[in-house]
């Protein structure tokens, strides 16, 4: 198999200037619908880069459970390898990979702790063998097989038998403050249509970029 002959054509669409939003959130909240409605699988899904102390960047997928005109929320265990970056480093960078759509966006901004009380009410919200999950899996920790962590699961599960799950003092979340947006098109003989959002002033600019 040669990987220099892997490739196709971008097809799905265009987009124009006069087709955004003038603001970054309606666009994403338009683009995010139609990726759910469409055939995107785990639309919600997105990369979530990081750097460490030494300057190394790492990435993961996380999901998204909450987008609006403050941010993006996702949710993690507070001991976690992403969690340790960001308090080094909030600044971060997300990435949505709708290729199904040929789209693309990428958001950079500044990650902020979420409050105790939006954390305790989504994870009053998840499924309990996830809030089982939280507790059960100590996040980016070294592991000495399957096992052990099936029998940390059961563990929590007869701890708290029947009752409330209550929120582990390790987990919480994060809301992505944005001040960067790019929106990708992909575009016939690899002309793609970019288009980025930056904060100057409280005012976004927006401005085509080359592809």
């Amino acid at each position: 198999m040669s990987l220099e002959q892997q490739r196709r054509e971008y097809r799905y669409g265009r987009l124009t200037r006069e087709s955004l939003d003038d603001s970054p959130f309606e666009q994403f909240d338009r683009w995010l619908r139609q990726a759910i409605d469409g055939p995107i699988t785990d639309p919600t899904a997105m990369s979530l880069a990081t750097v460490d102390r030494a300057g190394r960047p790492w990435q993961r997928i996380v999901l998204l459970k909450h987008a609006d005109s403050r941010g993006f929320v996702f949710y993690t265990n507070l001991g976690s390898r992403k969690a340790e970056d960001i308090a080094h480093n909030p600044e971060v960078s997300l990435h949505f990979p709708w290729l199904a759509m040929d789209r693309q966006v990428v958001i950079g901004g500044r990650a902020e702790r979420l409050g105790f009380r939006e954390v305790v009410s989504y994870f009053a919200s998840r499924p309990r063998e996830s809030q089982l999950a939280a507790w059960a899996s100590r996040q980016s920790r070294r592991i000495g097989s399957r096992q052990a962590l099936e029998a940390q699961f059961t563990a929590m599960k007869e701890k708290f038998g029947r009752g409330e799950v209550p929120l582990p003092d390790f987990w919480g979340g994060y809301r992505v403050v944005p001040r960067e947006f790019e929106f990708w098109q992909g575009g016939e003989r690899r002309l793609h249509d970019r288009f980025q959002y930056l904060r100057a002033d409280d005012q976004w600019q927006i401005a085509r970029l080359a592809p």
